[in-house]
């Protein structure tokens, strides 16, 4: 098993394993592996008291905590209290809107988290709409969905970006794009927006 410096797709949560038959474990950050009909989520990160993650399930080796500094503000910080970056929640200044994230690493540009919808040039926002409307129009014309609510609701999905580049993406499971983003910033964003 790789360290926990090299996670790519990971989730948090007390399931271990998904396809055929479910399995429970502590809750953790777990990695995403094997096919989709195979699904294990191995624990990486141990979630302990006050939002921190261990190295084991006995709550032992301190990974990293998420420390509060202001209203919308955390710092993440390691076993020696040093800061390895900030987390801030912008709260939007439309009612109906939900908050944006930022993260800050530093030595690397700020990275800030959008829904999908407000990111990425007006050509392709147009291919987001038409692909999701020809979704709507599938699902209308084969009764995918209908009366009864039993089709699970899509999560928010947030594109983090820096000025020039996709560092990754966050739904139900976090898919991290860049190599240089310390892992520990994105496992304390789970920890807050849970």
């Amino acid at each position: 098993m790789a360290g926990w410096e090299d996670v790519r797709d990971f989730t948090l949560g007390n399931v271990s394993r998904r396809a055929t038959r479910i399995e429970f474990g502590p809750n953790a950050i777990r990695a995403v592996q094997g096919s989709n009909d195979d699904r294990v989520l191995e624990p990486y990160a141990y979630v302990g008291a006050n939002r921190s993650l261990y190295l084991d399930a006995e709550l032992t080796q301190l990974l990293c905590r998420v420390v509060p500094t202001g209203d919308h503000t955390w710092s993440v910080q390691d076993a020696d209290t040093t800061e390895i970056g900030t987390i801030t929640r912008l709260p939007s200044h439309r009612r109906y809107l939900r908050p944006n994230w930022q993260i800050t690493q530093p030595g690397h540009p700020e990275i800030l988290g959008r829904t999908e919808w407000l990111t990425g040039s007006p050509a392709r926002l147009a291919a987001k709409a038409g692909s999701r409307l020809i979704v709507s129009v599938l699902d209308g014309l084969t009764g995918i969905g209908d009366e009864g609510g039993d089709q699970p609701t899509k999560s928010r999905t947030l594109e983090w970006r820096t000025p020039s580049e996709l560092v990754m993406i966050s739904s139900t499971t976090i898919t991290i794009t860049a190599d240089w983003l310390d892992r520990r910033l994105p496992f304390a964003y789970t920890l807050l927006a849970k």
